[in-house]
Order: structure tokens, then sequence, then C-alpha cells
């Protein structure tokens, strides 16, 4: 299996940053599995979905980011799940929790968001997690479009759990305006959903045009990542790409 390369800063300010997104579940399941996951896959930005929304979710996160080596950026129960993770590479420059619209009777969702910056390259950053309802789904695409928009930002970056196929209309919405990283450059394994044998992808990471995807996919065969822990971590595989930013 090619190894992705690994993060730097290129001598024109532009940077080379390692991305996952990752459904956790709540982690409801085996979080020392989950932790190395992460951990192996050395990201950059971690952009969760179903991060803990309830009773100490503050806490539980915290612990999650410092046994992964990262940090909490933003998100959590303050998003209706999704959260944002970075390790001490990042210069932060703002971050918005979003709370969606809701919709009587369906489970609220939310955006996690951020300005970062990685040497001279400036980055807007999204975690979303859209809805089961197809009709509500594809909304939320349109207002994750827009968020991504009014980031202010030349280039930007979503990742999350999309509850939808590739051939569906909310994931085409937003690979017509956006580049599919998994499409733009496969690598690693395709279906995200579910262990022990995924046979969709219902979760991608997106990107605006003028960003490089030199990889993106499930990590499985990367060094460090098990398929034991890809099965004990979360009801999800998780999505890595390597991706190159130009300098801003």
């Amino acid at each position: 299996m090619e190894l992705l390369p690994n993060s730097h800063t290129e001598p024109d300010g532009s940077a080379v940053i390692r991305v996952l997104s990752y459904n956790i579940r709540s982690m409801r399941d085996d979080t020392d599995a989950l932790a190395r996951v992460i951990t192996a896959c050395a990201p950059d930005l971690v952009l969760l979905q179903e991060a803990p929304r309830f009773f100490r979710w503050r806490k539980k996160l915290a612990r999650l980011a410092s046994a992964a080596g990262q940090v909490v950026l933003t998100g959590g129960a303050t998003a209706s799940g999704p959260a944002i993770l970075c390790t001490l590479r990042a210069t932060v420059e703002r971050t918005e929790d979003v709370l969606l619209p809701l919709t009587p009777g369906l489970h609220r969702r939310g955006f996690a968001t951020a300005v970062v910056r990685f040497g001279g390259a400036r980055l807007g950053v999204v975690s979303y997690h859209l809805s089961l309802q197809a009709d509500e789904r594809y909304e939320q695409g349109g207002m994750l479009l827009d968020r991504l928009a009014g980031l202010g930002v030349e280039h930007a970056i979503a990742g999350g759990d999309l509850n939808d196929r590739p051939t569906g209309r909310t994931f085409r919405r937003l690979a017509d305006g956006l580049q599919d990283c998994w499409a733009a450059a496969p690598w690693g394994s395709e279906y995200t959903w579910t262990p022990p044998n995924p046979f969709q992808r219902i979760d991608a990471i997106f990107a605006t045009k003028g960003i490089e995807v030199l990889g993106c996919g499930v990590p499985l065969g990367h060094p460090g990542v098990t398929e034991a822990d890809l099965r004990a971590a979360t009801d999800h595989f998780p999505v890595l790409a390597a991706l190159k930013i130009p300098a801003g």
C-alpha cells in the first residue's frame, strides 16, 4: 500500500496536511481502539461526527483528544454532534458552532466550523453530519455549501457523514460544487459503513477546487491501523485524506 505523504510546509508557504473524518458513535465502543486509529493516521485535523453530547461530554472529548495527540478545537454538544480536533501545528483564527433548523420529530443537526492556518496556507473547515431523511438532507447539503462559501476563505474542506451514497442527490449536490476527495485521488479502501463488512460509502471529505488532493480513503493497511481496531472503535470506518493547500 502506497503511503500518504507526511504533513509538512513547502518553501512557498503551501501546506501538505492530513485530514481524518470519523463518526465515533458517541464513544460508546472501544475508545482505546479509537484513539489508536486516530494516532496512527497522524492527522492535522480530525473532523468528528457523533461526538459526545450529554453528561460530561467536554471531558470525554478532551480525553479522546489527549489520548490521540490532539486538542479540542470546537464542537460537540454545541454543534449537536460534529466536532473538530487539531494538532498544535494549526494556528486557529476563529471557530463557530452552528445549529441547523430543527424538523419536528427528527434529530437536531449542526456544523462545527473553523478557520485555521498551516504555514502560509489559510483553510476553512467544516465537520457535518446530515439527516437520515432525504428531503431534509438535501436542504442541509445546500446549507453546507452556503456555510463553506460564507467562511470568507479561498480554500475550504468539509468532512463528515452524509447518510447518502455517491449516487444520491445530496451527495451529487456537494460533488457538483466541490471535489469529492475519494473520487479525485482514490487511496486505501472505499466503503465506510458498516463494519464488519462495509458495503457503501456514506462518509466523505470534500474540498474546494484549488486544493490538490494527494490521496483519500479508508486507511485499511495504513501503518499502525489494524482491522481489529477499525472494527472495534465505532460503527463507521474513517476517511483519511492528504491535501495540499496553496499559500494564501
